[in-house]
C-alpha cells in the first residue's frame, strides 16, 4: 500500500486553517439571530450603544460556551463544586478557544485579601525573605499574615483591633426587663432576652448603672458557661464575646442593613498596637533585607518597591527576583504603580480591579487563549489609555485572540476587526450593523461610525459661581495638604491620572454637612427580587393604577406579597440547593417565570397584565403611561427620569444584580433627581438659588441637597449618549444644583465651567492641585498632561 501523502505543503497545514471563531444564530437576551465571524489571534472590538447586545454576544454567548465546555472536561466530582451552566441560545459556535474573562467585578471584600495576595506578588516576596531575610523567620509561610505561624497573635493577622462603644449596647438607666439592651435581635421576649433574664448572674429588674463590678463583668465579658433556663440546658456568654462572634467575625457587607448600621455605630477599628497594623508577628517583622522587613516592602508604593527589588543582587534567587521584578513592572506599565501590595483588594475600583487581574495574564506562558475585556479603559486618564492599548496589543502579539467591549474611540482605533451592534438598545438592538475595519466603520453610516470622530467644543461662556466649598489642609491618602475652593452653582470637573488623588479630594475631603449627594457605581444593596421598578418606587403607582382599574387590593400586584406565584414565591425561578453541589435555578413551571398567580394575570390595565408591564423597556413604558386609558402621571414622571439618564432600554423587572456599574450609577442618579428641588425631565423649569459663600454655602446647600458628586458617569456610555449626559448635567446645574464630576472623558472636560486638575503623577508623585480654572485656560496653558490631551482633543 502506498504511503499516504499530505496534499498540502508544510506552509499551509490543515491545522492552520482554523483561524475564525464562527457564531451562527445567537439569540441570548436581545440578540436577533446574530451570525458573525471573528478572526483568531487578532484584536476585535465590539461597539454599540448601551443595551445593544455587546455583552450578550461576547460574554453571554462566546465566553459562556467556552467556560461550559471547559467545565465539562472535569470529573463529575469536581463538576459538583461548579455552577451548572446552560448552553447559550445559539445554533452553531465553532473555533472556540479557552476564554479568560477580565471584567470589572470588584474583588471580594475579604479583609484578608490584598493586592499582593491577589497577584501572587506576596507569595514571591515571602520566598525571597525566607531565603535572604536576616535573621530568618523560617519557611515562607512564617512571613504570611494569613497563617498562624506568621500572623500577629493580638489581631490574628487582621492589622487592626476593634473597640466596642458600650453606650451603643445598652441604656444603663434601664433594667434588662425594661429593655435596656439596644442590640438588634436582643429583645427581652426573644431567646437572648430569656437567657440574660434567667441566667441568675444579676437581677434583671435592677438598672444596669447600679450593677456591681462583678455583675457588669458577667453581663459584658463572662466566658461561655453552661446554665439551665426554664428547664432547658443552654450556654450563657457575655455580650461582647457574643457580638464579636455573631457580628464582627462576618464580612460587614454580608450583614443585614440594620445590623450593619449597628456595627458602624458601635464598633471603632484602630491599628493593632502590637504589630502597628502590619499584621505580622515579631519574628516576621524582625527579619530584614537591607534594613527593610516584609511589611515595609508591602507598604511601599509599587513603583518604589520595583526600584528596591532591582537593587538586590542575589544569584541564589536570581530567577525569583526576575519574575517578581516583571510582575511589579507590569503594575507600573498598566498605570497601577501608585498602589501598594498591602492595599486591601476590596477597596479597588472596578477599573483598578480589572487591571490588577490583567497582571496575572501578562506574564502567563499560555498562548492561543481568548481574552475577553469589559471596557478596559474605565478609570483611565487619556494619558493611561495608550498604555492600556499597548498591553492589549502585546497580549494579541503573543498569539492570543483579544475581544474587547469598548466605547472609547482611542481603543476602537487600534482594532484589527470591529463588530458594531445595534442599531438601538434593548428590543431596538441585537443586530450586527457593521463588521470590518476601523476605516470601514468610519465610512459606514452606523451610529458609532457617525459619532466616531465627534469632538466636543470648548464652551464660549462659562457660568458664574454662586458660592464655594472650602477645602483646607486635605491630607486623605496621597493628598499633600491641599487647599482648594470648589465653586458652587456650576459644573466642576475634577481630573488627573489614575491615582492622582481625585477621589481622595472629592470623597474624602469635602467638609461634613456640605449637603453632598454621592452617586457612585457601587452595588445596590438588595435581593435578586429587586429591580428598577421596586428601587425607584415606580411599582407603587403602577400597583395602585392596576388596583383602581380592577377594584381589588394593590398588594395583589406585588410579586413579593399577595399576588406572588405560590410555587416560586414570586421569584419566577426555583432555586434548588444541591448541598455540596452548586445550586441550580430553573424557571418556575407554574407561572412560566412571570412571578404572579394566574388569577392576578387576568386583571388588565390599558390592555396589559402586570407581568407584561414589568417586561416593558423604560421607553415603551413611558409611552404606555403617558396618555390614554393607561395615563398615570406619577409612573410617567419616574420613567421620564430613567429615560433622561440614558436607561431607556432597561426592562422594569430586570434584576438589579444584572446591572453594570455605569447602569447602577445612572439608576441612583434618576432616583436622587426625584428629591425635592431635583430636575425631572428635559422640560423642567430652571430655578436657580443664589447662595452666599463659605460656611453659609455649606449649611444652606445641605437643606437643598444641592451638591451632586458623580464618579465617572460616562462609564458604559456610547459616543452618541455622551451628548445626552452633558445635557442632563446642564439641566441639573440650571435647576439650582452644584455638580462635581470626577471624569477622564475629554467631552465632559470641555463642557465644564471649571476644572480642578490633580497630579502631576500618581501616588506620592500626585496629590497636588496642578491647575484650577476654565477649560479654555487649561488648553491655552497646556501645562499639565490633562491640558495637553484636552488641547489635542479639541483641535487647539
Amino acid at each position: 500500500m502506498a504511503p499516504r501523502t499530505n496534499p498540502q505543503s508544510p506552509s499551509s497545514h490543515l491545522a492552520d486553517s482554523h483561524d475564525l471563531i464562527r457564531v451562527q444564530g445567537a439569540r441570548e437576551n436581545n440578540l436577533k439571530d446574530v451570525s458573525v465571524e471573528i478572526p483568531k489571534r487578532r484584536l476585535t472590538v465590539f461597539t454599540g450603544v448601551s443595551g445593544s447586545g455587546k455583552s450578550s454576544l461576547v460574554f453571554g454567548t462566546i465566553a459562556a460556551e467556552s467556560q461550559r465546555l471547559i467545565n465539562e472536561t472535569y470529573s463529575a466530582f469536581v463538576q459538583g463544586f461548579m455552577p451548572t451552566l446552560a448552553r447559550p441560545e445559539v445554533d452553531v459556535l465553532e473555533g472556540l478557544t479557552t476564554a479568560i474573562i477580565v471584567d470589572q467585578e470588584r474583588m471580594g471584600a475579604n479583609s484578608r485579601s490584598t493586592v499582593g495576595t491577589a497577584t501572587d506578588a506576596n507569595a514571591m516576596l515571602r520566598i525571597l525573605f525566607s531565603r535572604l531575610g536576616e535573621p530568618s523567620a523560617g519557611p515562607s509561610f512564617h512571613y504570611s499574615f494569613n497563617e498562624p505561624a506568621g500572623a500577629c497573635p493580638r489581631c490574628e493577622g487582621m492589622g487592626r483591633i476593634n473597640d466596642i462603644d458600650l453606650t451603643q449596647l445598652y441604656d444603663d438607666g434601664k433594667s434588662l426587663n425594661e429593655g435596656a439592651l439596644t442590640i438588634p435581635g436582643y429583645s427581652m421576649d426573644g431567646w437572648y432576652g430569656r437567657i440574660f433574664a434567667g441566667c441568675g448572674f444579676f437581677d434583671p429588674d435592677k438598672p444596669i448603672r447600679e450593677f456591681t463590678e462583678t455583675e457588669l463583668h458577667d453581663l459584658l465579658h463572662r466566658e461561655p458557661t453552661k446554665i439551665k433556663v426554664e428547664g432547658i440546658n443552654l450556654t450563657y456568654e457575655g455580650l461582647i464575646p457574643r457580638i464579636r462572634k455573631s457580628f464582627l467575625s462576618k464580612d460587614k457587607e454580608a450583614l443585614q442593613p440594620h445590623i450593619r448600621a449597628f456595627v458602624e455605630r458601635a464598633v471603632t477599628f484602630t491599628a493593632c498596637p502590637e504589630c502597628g497594623g502590619s499584621r505580622l508577628n515579631e519574628a516576621a517583622r524582625s527579619s530584614r533585607i537591607k534594613g527593610v522587613n516584609i511589611a515595609d516592602a508591602c507598604a511601599m508604593q509599587i513603583s518604589d518597591l520595583a526600584g528596591w527589588i532591582r537593587g538586590l543582587d542575589a544569584p541564589s534567587v536570581a530567577p525569583l527576583l526576575a519574575t517578581l521584578q516583571q510582575t511589579l513592572d507590569s503594575f507600573v506599565e498598566i498605570g497601577l504603580g501608585y498602589l501598594s501590595l498591602d492595599r486591601p483588594s476590596g477597596t479597588l475600583s472596578g477599573g483598578e480591579a480589572q487591571r490588577t487581574k490583567m497582571i496575572r495574564h501578562l506574564g502567563s506562558s499560555l498562548t492561543d487563549v481568548t481574552y475577553v475585556f469589559d471596557e478596559p479603559t474605565t478609570g483611565l486618564h487619556p494619558h493611561d489609555i495608550q498604555r492600556m492599548n499597548d498591553l492589549l496589543l502585546r497580549l494579541r502579539d503573543k498569539g492570543n485572540t483579544v475581544l474587547v467591549v469598548e466605547h472609547k474611540p482611542e481603543t476602537i482605533a487600534i482594532a484589527d476587526h470591529v463588530v458594531d451592534l445595534g442599531p438601538g438598545a434593548g428590543t431596538a438592538g441585537g443586530a450586527v450593523c457593521f463588521e470590518g475595519t476601523v476605516e470601514g466603520l468610519r465610512a459606514g453610516g452606523t451610529l458609532t461610525g457617525r459619532h466616531f470622530d465627534d469632538r466636543a467644543a470648548l464652551k464660549e461662556t462659562v457660568r458664574t459661581p454662586t458660592g464655594k466649598l472650602e477645602i483646607r489642609g486635605a491630607t486623605a491618602h496621597n493628598l499633600r495638604d491641599v487647599d482648594v475652593d470648589v465653586p458652587l452653582g456650576v459644573l466642576v470637573v475634577v481630573t488627573g491620572v489614575a491615582g492622582s488623588g481625585k477621589s481622595s479630594l472629592v470623597h474624602g475631603s469635602i467638609p461634613a454637612g456640605a449637603g453632598v449627594v454621592s452617586v457612585d457605581q457601587s452595588a445596590i444593596r438588595g435581593s435578586r427580587r429587586s429591580n428598577p421598578a421596586t428601587y425607584t418606587g415606580l411599582l407603587d403607582p403602577i400597583r395602585k393604577a392596576f388596583a383602581k382599574a380592577n377594584g381589588v387590593k394593590p398588594a395583589l400586584f406585588s410579586a413579593n406579597s399577595e399576588g406572588a406565584c405560590p410555587n416560586c414565591n414570586g421569584a419566577g425561578v426555583i432555586y434548588t440547593d444541591l448541598a455540596m453541589m452548586a445550586g441550580v435555578a430553573t424557571v418556575c413551571e407554574e407561572c412560566g417565570g412571570k412571578r404572579f398567580q394566574a388569577s392576578v394575570l387576568e386583571y388588565r390595565f390599558g390592555g396589559r397584565d402586570i407581568s407584561e408591564v414589568l417586561a416593558m423597556p423604560v421607553t415603551e413604558a413611558e409611552e404606555f403611561f403617558r396618555a390614554g386609558e393607561a395615563r398615570t402621571p406619577a409612573a410617567h414622571a419616574i420613567l421620564a427620569r430613567l429615560a433622561d439618564v440614558g436607561l431607556g432600554y432597561l426592562s422594569l423587572g430586570q434584576p438589579l444584580t444584572t446591572l453594570s456599574g455605569g447602569e447602577r450609577q445612572r439608576l441612583k442618579l434618576a432616583t436622587h433627581m426625584a428629591e425635592k428641588g431635583g430636575v425631572s425631565s428635559p422640560t423642567a423649569s430652571a430655578s436657580t438659588h443664589s447662595i452666599g459663600s463659605g460656611a453659609r454655602a455649606s449649611s444652606r446647600s445641605s437643606r437643598l441637597n444641592r451638591v451632586y458628586v458623580l464618579d465617572e458617569p460616562t462609564t458604559g456610555l456610547h459616543l452618541a449618549d455622551v451628548e445626552q449626559l452633558l445635557g442632563l448635567l446642564d439641566r441639573l446645574v440650571d435647576s439650582g444644583k452644584s455638580v462635581i464630576v470626577i471624569e477622564h472623558h475629554q467631552a465632559v472636560m470641555a463642557h465644564a465651567d471649571w476644572i480642578i486638575d490633580l497630579g502631576p503623577g500618581a501616588g506620592h508623585d500626585g496629590g497636588r492641585i496642578v491647575f484650577e480654572g476654565t477649560p479654555a485656560d487649561l488648553v491655552a496653558a497646556r501645562s499639565t498632561l490633562t491640558g495637553e490631551h484636552l488641547a489635542a482633543y479639541v483641535g487647539a
